[in-house]
């Protein structure tokens, strides 16, 4: 049945009073938002379930999906006479002066307040995916290069400060962390992942919840789920994942973001998996979500998601019908603006075809969060403490996004993200002397730092005549300031994905005069195709994006020793080149800082520690692949088809090199509901300063169902200087190797289990096994099992 959207009318009986308990702070937020339910009329609720995007372009190029599409024109003196749930990107919608536009959305709550009868203000939301999405606001490395850290304090001091700014600017809620696992590295979206491994996703990932939450900033966990499974890598394409693969790696990083990390949203994303939306999926959104999870938060839509449901998914008969099936499901709050939760809704709970009851149910859950951050409250700030006046003139040029406290931090997160991927030996570190070629369509441009949902990246693009807000240091000129006493030159060579190659020769030219090249390549970040990496931009293989393999080619028949470094949102197929180059350093989008840290790796004044977050294919072909393969997934002998990745996961190299020595024995058996201790002692045999990345995995010999290889289980950074040693321990407990058993529940399965401390996923990293037998019955484990594996790095120990 179609529902269409009926004009607003005054109802004919008398509004009820205003006035009430729900004003007194001394009271339960349940008990105060009880009474203002029943103070509102159907218009009001329904206003506190949407937001408005004011400013938000219909005409040109759009920053979410079918903006173009979906964006209808907003009275705002009109609509906000009901009240209003949220206000969508006050900041990060064009390019306005922090101080400037603390003053002006604090204005704009002041409308908010006196339009409606309640003087609710609405919940301001921003994208906060590498840094506050907003100008002149730190840019830092993008969701994959925290991933290629492998430090999650780090990651969480990063969120603390974002939220941190964008509290000071009248911000409440945030939109991130992205928990989306890779699944297939041709994904656009890749760069907004944490990587390929559901427990580093999770731990990173719920690192960040922390840190954001501890600001005071609302922390929403997207995209819940399935998003990255698309088929086909596409972007909202349908995901076809089986129960098994959902349960064991898409969902865990969301659930320990929930039980571990307190995040009080979700966003659902816009995947429809086996046929059915994740908008329209009661199962996943209250069943799993909140029935077994325990969440109580609010779930809020991913852009036009509610609206995608009649438009794209074609499950919903019109507006009123997509609001149904989305309020049943249990999205609460429709973003980014009203299109099914105004009128539509109104008109359907009117007609019969939505009870009313689910209104309520979803306005309770946005009234309490609203209650947590103090907008109920009678005496709420009017404008943030930063900030002195109404006149935006007097505070323009008055918040500081961007302090040096901030770059600080955002260097050291691109030092320690920096993959060595490959050194032959005698090139790195460079020397800093004689003559230096610099060549590729990533040298010279701040951009090649930064991510689709960085600010310049995301919005600034569409703004040329507005300057970039912060300082971004490229490859080239930070190569420049370290090497003073070497001859520095730069050729482009070609773009980043276009099809000129009459450049190649200029850059050979330099290169073949040159003691050694620096070869800079990699991706343009984007959005919907305006880039060959970012939302919307999907690729067809994994070979490098244009002509810059051509140049590479080019500049090694040169026979100058090349170093590759790569700037990207994903990796690329390198088996044509990783016997010939000189040496190799990913890094993924290292934000705002990440020209100088990379020249500090590219001198040895910082010895690399980052390892990889995802795998580094030999062969363009072959994806999708990641290494949580079962025996089939891997190379052998009944397929021509080898996926053997040229580095796997976890691979990283540094300057230095490492010892590692097994500890104390542990007991040859476990109960499946007990724990040990398992330690290694890990020593810098090297005479440089470093840090060394231990990672866990488990190998199940033998299992009820097919089980990948090697899975992570438990890692820790252990920074070591020059010849000194630490011991690592490990809390080992069997509910980290549960699975999902062959009667669909997560089990703990007693038999034979291989613990193997490693430098990377591949068996070949393996540096010591610890073999244990879990005894006892299967067991079944539930939402409360452990799911962190605790790990503690000893103080120094002793050196003969």
């Amino acid at each position: 049945m179609a529902i269409h959207p009926v004009p607003h009318t005054r109802q004919a009986d008398p509004p009820p009073a205003v006035d009430g308990p729900w004003r007194d702070p001394s009271l339960s937020p349940e008990e105060r938002v009880a009474d203002l339910t029943a103070r509102m009329t159907l218009e009001e609720k329904t206003a506190q379930l949407y937001g408005i995007w004011v400013g938000a372009d219909a005409e040109g190029d759009g920053v979410a999906p079918h903006q173009n599409d979906m964006v209808d024109p907003v009275d705002f003196e009109d609509i906000t006479t009901r009240g209003l749930g949220q206000l969508t990107r006050p900041f990060g919608t064009a390019p306005v002066d922090p101080g400037v536009g603390a003053v002006a959305l604090a204005t704009a709550q002041g409308r908010i307040s006196e339009a409606g009868r309640f003087g609710i203000p609405a919940l301001a939301h921003e994208e906060c995916l590498a840094g506050f999405t907003a100008w002149g606001a730190t840019a830092y490395p993008v969701p994959l290069a925290w991933g290629a850290a492998w430090d999650p304090e780090l990651v969480a001091e990063m969120a603390h400060r974002i939220g941190t700014d964008m509290r000071s600017v009248g911000v409440h809620q945030g939109l991130a962390p992205v928990l989306d696992v890779v699944r297939d590295l041709r994904w656009g979206r890749v760069e907004e992942t944490i990587g390929e491994d559901p427990y580093l996703v999770a731990t990173i990932g719920t690192a960040y919840v922390r840190g954001l939450e501890s600001s005071g900033i609302v922390a929403t966990l997207k995209h819940f789920a399935g998003y990255s499974a698309s088929a086909g890598a596409r972007n909202l394409a349908p995901v076809r994942a089986g129960a098994r693969e959902m349960a064991d790696v898409i969902l865990p990083p969301f659930e320990m973001a929930i039980r571990e990390g307190g995040a009080r949203s979700v966003m659902h994303s816009y995947a429809e998996i086996d046929g059915l939306p994740a908008a329209a999926d009661p199962a996943l959104l209250t069943g799993l979500l909140r029935d077994a999870w325990g969440f109580g938060g609010t779930v809020v839509a991913d852009y036009f998601g509610v609206g995608f449901l009649e438009t794209l998914h074609k499950v919903a008969a019109g507006r009123g019908d997509a609001a149904r099936l989305a309020l049943t499901a249990g999205v609460d709050v429709e973003l980014p603006t009203v299109r099914s939760y105004g009128d539509a809704l109104v008109a359907a709970v009117r007609d019969g075809a939505v009870a009313e009851e689910l209104v309520d149910r979803a306005l309770r859950r946005v009234l309490l969060q609203k209650c947590e951050l103090g907008l109920l409250d009678p005496d709420r700030p009017a404008l943030p403490d930063a900030l002195d006046g109404v006149d935006p003139e007097r505070a323009r040029g008055t918040v500081d996004l961007d302090p040096p406290r901030n770059r600080a931090l955002a260097r050291e997160l691109a030092e320690r993200s920096c993959v060595l991927l490959a050194d032959a030996g005698g090139t790195l570190p460079l020397r800093g002397t004689g003559r230096i070629a610099v060549v590729g369509p990533r040298a010279d441009d701040p951009l090649a730092m930064l991510g689709c949902y960085s600010f310049p990246s995301h919005v600034g693009v569409q703004h040329p005549e507005a300057p970039m807000g912060i300082e971004v240091p490229t490859l080239l000129e930070a190569l420049r300031g370290e090497f003073p006493d070497a001859d520095v030159d730069h050729a482009q060579g070609c773009e980043v994905d276009g099809t000129d190659a009459s450049r190649i020769q200029e850059a050979t030219a330099l290169a073949a005069g040159a003691d050694v090249c620096v070869a800079v390549l990699g991706d343009r970040a984007g959005l919907f195709g305006r880039g060959t990496s970012g939302e919307g931009c999907d690729a067809t293989d994994l070979a490098l994006p244009g002509l810059q393999g051509e140049l590479l080619d080019a500049l090694l028949a040169t026979g100058t020793p090349v170093v590759l470094v790569l700037l990207t949102g994903r990796t690329y197929a390198l088996g044509g080149w990783a016997d010939r180059l000189a040496g190799c350093v990913q890094a993924f989008f290292p934000g705002e800082e990440g020209g100088p840290a990379l020249a500090g790796v590219l001198s040895g004044r910082i010895n690399p520690s980052g390892r990889l977050p995802v795998s580094v294919p030999s062969d363009p072909g072959g994806q999708p692949w990641t290494y949580l393969q079962p025996p089939l997934g891997r190379a052998n002998g009944v397929s021509s088809l080898d996926p053997t990745p040229l580095y796997p996961f976890g691979h990283g190299l540094s300057y230095t090199s490492f010892g590692w020595e097994p500890g104390a024995d542990v007991p040859a058996e476990l109960p499946t509901d007990g724990e040990t201790d398992l330690e290694i002692t890990v020593r810098n045999t090297g005479d440089r300063d470093g840090a060394e990345v231990v990672q866990l995995y488990v190998h199940d010999p033998v299992a009820q169902i097919t089980r990948p290889e090697a899975r992570l289980i438990g890692y820790a950074r252990v920074p070591l200087a020059a010849g000194e040693s630490r011991k690592v321990s490990f809390r080992f407990h069997p509910d980290l190797v549960s699975f999902t058993g062959t009667g669909g529940f997560r089990i703990v399965e007693p038999g034979d289990l291989e613990l193997r401390f490693a430098t990377s996923s591949d068996a070949a990293d393996v540096k010591h096994t610890v073999r244990l037998r879990l005894t006892g019955a299967e067991r079944v484990v539930d939402h409360g099992r452990r799911m962190v594996c605790a790990t503690s790095v000893d103080a120094l120990v002793a050196q003969d």
